[in-house]
């Protein structure tokens, strides 16, 4: 059993730290800004850059269970954030697209949110530090997708 270094160890809780606090910031920032959840932002902004598309294929690309994202857009529906279109006894054929009452919500949360994360993450670190920080989430993404086939 290889045992994470001292160095390691630090790193990786601090890495658990910041996501925790930052995901928190951004749900009380939405939350404050425009009555939205983190998880509704995050349905928002895929159906708003992608289009319509298959409840499996969004699940896919947003990286929840499939049980998740069913609950997520049923409370999102019922607020009118977004509709389903297809079978409704087969989630496979199913597509889900965003109102125009959540176009609406997402350009009214954006800026609030492009703020908050320009401010914690990236106005502190140098050009340099930024191609650095993202090469090392990209290789840590890869590998993480690799553990997923």
């Amino acid at each position: 059993m290889r045992w994470l270094s001292d160095e390691q160890q630090q790193v990786w809780r601090d890495y658990l730290l910041v996501t925790d606090r930052l995901r928190a910031a951004m749900a009380r920032q939405l939350q404050s800004d425009c009555g939205l959840s983190l998880s509704d932002y995050d349905v928002l902004v895929v159906l708003s850059e992608r289009g319509p598309m298959r409840i499996t294929d969004l699940a896919r690309l947003i990286g929840w269970e499939q049980s998740r994202l069913s609950h997520q857009l049923r409370r999102m529906r019922e607020r009118g954030l977004t509709e389903r279109h297809g079978d409704a006894d087969d989630r496979r054929g199913a597509t889900v697209t965003i109102t125009t009452a959540g176009a609406a919500a997402l350009s009214a949360a954006a800026p609030g949110h492009a703020e908050l994360v320009r401010s914690v993450m990236f106005d502190g670190l140098s050009a340099r530090q930024q191609r650095v920080f993202g090469a090392v989430l990209e290789t840590i993404l890869h590998r993480l997708a690799a553990t997923e086939r």
